[in-house]
């Protein structure tokens, strides 16, 4: 697999704080790109591949404010981090309930900048961009939701009841298979929708921060600790509070998120006066809760507490009928996204993606389709356009597909003496090239601008053109 560094941008009309926060960064292992103020930024998320965003909130021209609107209505998944000053703590905290992942308060320590940027783009990674739908004439289009299945049918029927009530919601299905969209449905689909809903990914967050993330704290709490800091419970008040991965939530906090559900009150880490608020909880989970209370890893009255309506969620494999709704708004939405005008899938590739046992779900349809959109040269996505894992003799699949004959003859032309794997090497290496030369061909052999396609850095792909002696031949153009 192609190695690939995530790219932060750092927005500061600061020249001393863009100098160390790249630094920083840089050391970290970040690939950074600089902005000195909200224009420059938008335009180099348009044309860049960004992962992060770090950006102060007072600039001129452009300030955070409006970065942060301008930012998320094009990339709504984009984690972007605010940098305050103290006395614009409270414009910082607005930005939070407008979508911002989190915000500094200067002075801020190396420490924290490292924290909140590994968490932001952690959380990012583990929960994915979900499948969504404008109104399609599907069942489930009201809710943002692909599928006509009879699993997604009861889910409607759900969905309908328990949306505009106070009722907590535990929602539980595999990775990738559309949690938070569902969250989302529930929150969009009642009273509080005009209100915060504020999204916490459990798994993201290192153990002994998760008290501080959801209840917040007091100056002097802690080292580093410089100002006040409300938590998720107060900013999702008269909202809704989403905890995605709850099941990673560490034993000793569990008590103190039991009673801020039971009671609607809880303390900020290092203060001593009772916060009250109004929020309504939806919770996610890919683990097995039970097994967890089994083993002493849950408690069973935090489990009873947010069980109050169970929602499962399906598996893409049990709902393979929906797969072809799901590939043709995939291909529309990757047409707009890549510049392309892919018409339709061949028969054979629809195939392949319906037999598929997609053990990553809809993420990872989604992932596949954007990349057999990227690469697909004709006006129709053929199987050759498809990952070798759906094509090949390992594909995990529900139905009898056969592998491709030139599959089946490397296989039978191994030796039975420990041949695979170098033969997997070989295939591995041949993939790896063909898909750099294909991002080589579709952008003129802009080094630049084929390493945007792949989301990897400049640097990496010369390094990995050297490495499969592509180097010779391409153009070293820059934007």
């Amino acid at each position: 697999m192609l190695p690939e560094k995530k790219q932060v941008l750092i927005v500061d009309d600061e020249p001393n704080l863009r100098k160390i926060l790249a630094a920083q960064l840089s050391r970290d292992g970040y690939d950074v790109l600089l902005a000195e103020d909200g224009e420059q930024g938008l335009a180099l998320l348009r044309e860049h591949h960004i992962d992060l965003v770090v950006t102060d909130l007072k600039m001129p021209k452009v300030d955070g404010m409006t970065l942060l609107r301008e930012a998320h209505a094009e990339q709504p998944e984009l984690p972007i981090v605010m940098i305050t000053a103290h006395g614009t703590v409270d414009t910082a905290v607005e930005a939070l309930k407008l979508g911002a992942f989190d915000y500094l308060t200067k002075p801020f320590d190396k420490d924290e900048v490292r924290q909140i940027v590994a968490k932001a783009l952690k959380t990012r990674e583990l929960a994915g961009e979900e499948a969504t739908t404008e109104a399609k004439g599907v069942e489930g289009a009201r809710f943002g939701i692909i599928g006509q299945s009879a699993g997604l049918t009861e889910l409607y029927a759900v969905l309908e009841r328990v949306a505009d009530s106070p009722t907590t919601v535990l929602i539980t299905g595999e990775s990738g298979t559309g949690k938070e969209l569902v969250a989302r449905a529930l929150h969009d689909h009642s009273s509080r929708r005009g209100k915060p809903f504020i999204k916490v990914n459990c798994a993201a967050i290192p153990k002994e921060l998760i008290e501080s993330e959801l209840f917040g704290y007091e100056r002097g709490a802690f080292t580093g600790a410089v100002t006040s800091k409300p938590g998720r419970f107060e900013l999702a008040n008269g909202g809704t509070l989403f905890l995605d991965e709850i099941g990673e939530i560490p034993v000793e906090m569990q008590v103190k998120l039991l009673r801020a559900l039971q009671e609607s009150e809880f303390e900020r880490v290092g203060g001593i006066k009772t916060m009250r608020v109004d929020v309504r909880l939806v919770a996610a989970t890919n683990r097995d809760l039970k097994k967890l209370i089994a083993q002493g890893a849950f408690r069973e009255d935090l489990f009873y507490r947010l069980n109050v309506v169970s929602i499962r969620l399906p598996a893409l494999r049990e709902r393979a009928t929906d797969t072809p709704l799901l590939v043709e708004h995939f291909l529309k939405k990757f047409n707009e996204r890549l510049k392309k005008n892919v018409t339709g899938v061949e028969p054979e590739a629809l195939d392949l993606l319906s037999a598929y046992g997609w053990p990553g779900n809809i993420r990872e349809l989604e992932n596949v389709m954007e990349r057999a959109v990227l690469f697909c040269d004709g006006s129709k996505l053929r199987s050759e356009d498809l990952p070798i894992e759906l094509r090949g003799p390992g594909a995990v699949s529900l139905s009898s597909t056969a592998p491709p004959p030139e599959a089946s003859a490397d296989l039978r032309s191994l030796s039975p003496d420990g041949g695979l794997k170098e033969h997997v090497k070989v295939a591995m290496s041949r993939l790896e090239r063909d898909l750099v030369s294909r991002a080589l061909k579709q952008t003129n052999n802009n080094v630049t601008h084929a390493a945007r396609l792949l989301k990897i850095s400049r640097k990496g792909l010369q390094l990995k053109m050297k490495e499969l002696g592509l180097r010779e031949g391409s153009s070293e153009k820059n934007e």
